[in-house]
């Protein structure tokens, strides 16, 4: 009798304890059915990290001071990250399929060369203001070591010692506009 008597009381305080401190949805917040984890696979979490990262770095067009003395100033050269997730964007497959073939680029060196930068005439943007367009277009050349290692039916390796590859790069960025009487519109000088 007095173990079953205190089985019922440890369980009563047990049942009053996870009432009251919110674990199901009594006495506080609760979040229902969306407080139960779901496991996400990591292919789908490095995906949506990737697209965030590419879009916070890459993606977003900035507004740039005013020209001055019809010299344009441009953004930086393409960085090596850029370049090389260019590529990987450019051609899915080039990492191989697991297991059956597999790709390894070693020894990079990349090459970017300037190849037009222009700037267009002023216009109207919603949302911006009178800006300038300015076009710079980069020739990238990507001169790598290439190894292709072919797991079945017989495995073997195919090593390539010249390989290169060329990406396009195009960085389009907006130039504000200095109107009448010196105000820049679309500028905010810090």
């Amino acid at each position: 009798m007095k173990k079953t008597n205190f089985r019922i009381a440890a369980a009563l305080v047990l049942l009053a304890a996870a009432v009251t401190s919110g674990c199901f949805g009594f006495g506080g917040f609760s979040l229902g059915i969306f407080s139960v984890p779901v496991p996400v696979s990591p292919y789908f979490q490095g995906a949506y990290e990737d697209m965030s990262f590419e879009n916070a770095r890459y993606d977003q067009v900035p507004v740039l001071a005013p020209i001055v003395d019809g010299v344009p100033e441009g953004l930086d050269a393409p960085s090596d990250d850029e370049v090389i997730r260019l590529l990987e964007r450019a051609k899915p497959d080039n990492g191989g399929v697991p297991f059956l073939e597999t790709r390894y680029r070693n020894d990079v060196r990349i090459k970017k060369e300037l190849v037009a930068d222009y700037v267009d005439p002023p216009r109207f943007f919603p949302m911006v203001g009178a800006v300038q367009v300015h076009h710079v277009h980069y020739k990238c050349t990507i001169y790598y070591e290439q190894k292709i290692r072919v797991g079945w039916p017989i495995p073997y390796t195919i090593e390539r010692k010249d390989a290169q590859e060329i990406v396009y790069i195009d960085k389009d960025h907006l130039h504000a506009v200095q109107q009448e009487g010196g105000q820049v519109n679309g500028y905010q000088p810090m």
